[in-house]
């Protein structure tokens, strides 16, 4: 009897190799991405003296473009082999970053980075289902906890890298190297191996194939949630430059890195005890005062600049916590709303409802910056922060208990 009890209290291993490699491969590609992300506002505006609106249009096609595929990459990941599609889509995700400086006009470079996203939403949403596979379900929280991880640590390093690459190098050696990061995560997955699963027919074409109609709700909160992510992921370093702080814009990320860290370890345990909603409640809590600390921080450093520039990475340091806080509940609310057979649909669900936030602040931070200026377009990124919360508590939270399917550990895949 006691032994009995013991086998059943035992957790399933989580750090398998295929684990370890599955991580170490979405830190390579992640960190790619983060490479370029800070950096290229200057590049278009070097390069093609776009204006910040143009600027603005031009980086929101990537997300965009991962957005369009999304739907139909959960589709595909449902029924196709989840580790060919990863490592086909992963091979063209990197050799889209030589091709960047190759492009003479804005409208190339448009049609490179729309390619770009769409291979980033299809190789993004094939990983993320592919991990949950490997990772056993009762630990599903705290996996996706760690594997979030990975691209926090892409986040702390590579916008730090490719502002100092950008700095002493210039554009081609930091384009060459992303891609060298991206060629390492990709001989990285070619070693996860993962579980055989049972043979899947060809579901029937519905709009439930495509998008999770039960994870509306929760899409649109995350949908509002992203908003301000989009607008600070991508213009902290124009603040930051307007404020006389540019050089402290990849201090600025390793902060929000450390936050997202740290608040992935503690939310994703508690995510496998249940407390999914609650930790929204809270992540968003904190993300609301962040986001208007930055709209108040141009202003601030003009009456006291130590203040200013104290308030500028105190702000890194919550963002970090309370996105990292959200994530992985967000990530499990959608997987829990939906069976295994549609996994792959729950998970496109859960990262279009975001690309298409984070797609709508970066469109709408550019306008709204040349119009209104950065700080005000912070401001209102906090409001809609502040609407999503009362969405989420009001109407999604009631919606997910109702509909939540149980885990039943035994059943992986």
């Amino acid at each position: 009897m006691f032994l009995s009890g013991m086998e059943k209290t035992t957790k399933k291993p989580l750090w398998t190799r295929n684990f370890i490699c599955a991580c170490f491969a979405n830190f390579s590609l992640y960190s790619g991405f983060y490479l370029l992300l800070p950096v290229l506002p200057f590049y278009l505006t070097d390069t093609f003296k776009a204006d910040i609106s143009i600027v603005g249009i031009a980086l929101s096609c990537y997300t965009l473009a991962a957005l369009m595929i999304r739907p139909f990459s959960g589709f595909a990941v449902d029924f196709l082999p989840r580790k060919a599609m990863y490592i086909f889509m992963y091979f063209f995700f990197i050799l889209t970053f030589p091709l960047y400086p190759l492009m003479g006009s804005i409208a190339l470079f448009i049609l490179v980075r729309m390619f770009h996203g769409l291979t980033f939403g299809a190789v993004t949403t094939a990983g993320t289902t592919l991990v949950i596979d490997i990772m056993p379900s009762e630990r599903r929280g705290e996996g996706l906890g760690y594997f979030g991880v990975m691209n926090n640590l892409a986040m702390a390093l590579g916008p730090m890298v490719g502002l100092l690459v950008y700095e002493k190098f210039g554009y081609g050696v930091l384009f060459f190297i992303a891609f060298i990061m991206g060629f390492l995560g990709w001989l990285i997955a070619l070693q996860i191996h993962p579980p055989q699963r049972a043979r899947v027919l060809r579901p029937p074409l519905s709009l439930d194939r495509f998008f999770l109609v039960k994870g509306i709700l929760a899409g649109l909160v995350c949908f509002l949630v992203a908003i301000p992510f989009g607008m600070f992921s991508t213009y902290v370093a124009m603040l930051g430059s307007t404020i006389g702080l540019k050089e402290g814009t990849g201090f600025f990320f390793v902060l929000l890195a450390a936050g997202l860290i740290l608040s992935r370890v503690f939310s994703g345990p508690r995510v496998d005890r249940g407390k999914i909603t609650q930790m929204i409640i809270l992540g968003i809590l904190v993300i609301i005062p962040a986001v208007f600390g930055l709209s108040v921080v141009e202003g601030l450093i003009r009456w006291n600049y130590l203040a200013g520039e104290s308030l500028y990475f105190f702000t890194a340091f919550l963002l970090g916590t309370g996105y990292g806080t959200i994530f992985p509940a967000f990530n499990a609310l959608f997987v829990n709303l939906a069976p295994a057979s549609q996994r792959g649909t729950a998970v496109s669900t859960y990262l279009t409802s975001w690309d298409l936030g984070v797609g709508a602040g970066i469109l709408a931070g550019g306008v709204l910056n040349q119009y209104l200026g950065i700080s005000q377009s912070f401001f209102i990124g906090a409001i809609l922060t502040l609407l999503a919360l009362f969405l989420f508590a009001k109407y999604t939270a009631g919606h997910y208990q109702r509909n939540k399917i149980v885990v039943i550990p035994s059943d992986e895949v």
